[in-house]
């Protein structure tokens, strides 16, 4: 009991510092503009404007499943509750009509809003901050243009202490560092273009970096993984576990494409941000690629002959059959006849990716996944249970679900047997939870759409 009342005056205690430190630093009102006075824009700051929009993955995070763009509304899971992303069109009623170009500046730079309220880190401020002035003015300018939705935002639900708004100013003043981004000069223009893209308004690092327990990315470990609305992030650092190292070459093709022949197909959170990416320019994208392959660690002479070896085994069919073609069709043998993975890849996975086609007319060699290879079982999972849907007006690689079809125990075995045949790693220690999650979370989202 002694330790119950010791923990709640200093709980007591460090609600008093912090409630004494918002009001020492608190951010004033900045006045609000008449709505409609800060239409006129350029129109190639509009265009620039739509290019960074894009870049930053805005539109995700701030549109809800079939509804206005940028209108908010979207339930966006933290470890501390839920926050509903705002309306960020010029409604200036629900929206950011009212809000100066000096006010969009603040709230980028120090996740501080108009009247003076701090924002949750799910806007990723901490990356923004390092965004122009310039390029600013010219996102202020495509937001400010778009049409005006009224869209009220639903309160959040978040847990105590994690919902009193103003102990924000505390978590700015221990992991906010404001920008702007400071070019490394021992590095060519193209490499500086990606890191300013990269980590500012691209926030890369707010998925495939770690978080501490008060949500903030674990720095020293930049891009060593991490969670996005229930898919896993991959290293994209020097421990990168992906079976052929990336390049630039390869990163700008997956970037672009979303996908790529010897690594797979960007899907989940990944796969909205390059349908974003396939609206800007090559020379971004570009840019972004070779910043991001040089945080990944340069193969050895060894490690590129074994990379030889496993892109050849990619070229020929894995059962032994012929490649399919016109008038011929592969058919899979099973490896191991009394191991139920085994007769499960057989009949549903083998006809396609053992058949010897090339992505995106056939399943890339599961050799090569990096889904498959990585310590996190979540990604290959969704992908068993949802497949691949086939993007509108965009040639890719598609393939059906089994969520369905297969029970928890033969998507388990399924699983079990890809990972220990083609990473050549051992079984996954925990599938059963990661699958309950993910079939808990499917079931929700349907009953919610089906209201």
């Amino acid at each position: 009991m002694r330790y119950v009342k010791l923990a709640m005056i200093g709980a007591a205690s460090a609600a008093v510092v912090m409630a004494l430190t918002f009001l020492a630093i608190r951010s004033p009102e900045i006045p609000s503009i008449p709505a409609g006075s800060a239409q006129k824009f350029d129109m190639s700051l509009i265009k620039r404007g739509a290019d960074l929009a894009a870049l930053g993955d805005c539109n995700t995070c701030h549109t809800t499943e079939g509804g206005k763009t940028f209108a908010g509304g979207r339930d966006i899971p933290t470890p501390f509750g839920t926050i509903n992303s705002t309306n960020i069109t010029p409604d200036p009623e629900t929206g950011i009509g009212n809000w100066s170009e000096e006010a969009f500046q603040r709230a980028m730079r120090t996740g501080v809003d108009r009247e003076g309220n701090y924002l949750y880190p799910a806007f990723p401020y901490d990356h923004f901050t390092l965004v122009s002035d310039n390029d600013n003015s010219a996102l202020y300018a495509y937001l400010m243009t778009r049409t005006p939705v009224r869209a009220p935002t639903r309160a959040n639900d978040l847990s105590f202490p994690f919902n009193i708004r103003p102990l924000l100013a505390a978590w700015n003043m221990m992991f906010l560092r404001k920008g702007p981004f400071t070019p490394d000069p021992s590095r060519d223009g193209e490499w500086n273009r990606g890191a300013y893209l990269v980590e500012g308004i691209g926030h890369c690092g707010a998925c495939h970096t770690p978080r501490n327990w008060l949500g903030a990315e674990k720095t020293r470990q930049a891009f060593a993984g991490g969670d996005a609305e229930g898919w896993h992030a991959f290293t994209i650092n020097a421990a990168s576990q992906a079976p052929i190292p990336w390049d630039a070459d390869s990163l700008n093709a997956y970037l672009r494409q979303g996908w790529h022949g010897l690594h797979g197909v960007a899907r989940g959170p990944m796969g909205q941000v390059v349908g974003n990416l396939a609206t800007v320019s090559d020379q971004d994208v570009k840019a972004i690629a070779v910043y991001v392959a040089s945080l990944m660690k340069q193969p050895s002479g060894q490690q590129r002959k074994d990379d030889n070896l496993l892109v050849a085994s990619n070229n020929t069919s894995g059962t032994g059959s012929k490649p399919q073609s016109a008038g011929s069709q592969a058919t899979a043998k099973v490896e191991s006849p009394d191991d139920a993975g085994a007769v499960l890849y057989a009949s549903t996975c083998a006809p396609c990716h053992d058949a010897g086609r090339p992505v995106p007319y056939g399943g890339i060699n599961l050799a090569l996944s990096t889904a498959v290879s990585a310590n996190d079982p979540r990604n290959a999972l969704r992908v068993i249970l949802d497949g691949v849907p086939a993007t509108s007006g965009t040639r890719g690689p598609i393939m059906p679900g089994f969520s369905n079809t297969l029970t928890d125990q033969q998507v388990i075995s399924l699983a079990q047997y890809i990972r220990t045949r083609f990473a050549q790693k051992p079984r996954w220690p925990n599938v059963p939870d990661p699958l309950r999650k993910i079939r808990t979370e499917a079931e929700a989202s349907t009953s919610s759409t089906t209201r």
